[in-house]
């Protein structure tokens, strides 16, 4: 999965923090809302503009930043 499909920073959007393409949803708010225990189903509901492959790609961008 190529990252820059899913992912992106624009300056304009955020202060330039990491969002999903497409949308103004933060990488972060969905790792954080992953990590309180929210399912990829309840995020799919409750951000119906993003995909199983978005929430995906914000999960590795997350283990990438850590190695």
């Amino acid at each position: 999965m190529n990252l820059d499909e899913h992912i992106t920073s624009d300056p304009e959007i955020f202060f330039g923090k990491l969002v999903i393409k497409g949308t103004r949803i933060p990488v972060d708010l969905i790792l954080d809302k992953l990590a309180a225990g929210e399912t990829t189903e309840q995020l799919l509901k409750a951000y119906p503009q993003i995909t199983p492959e978005m929430i995906q790609a914000c999960l590795r961008y997350a283990a990438k930043s850590v190695i």
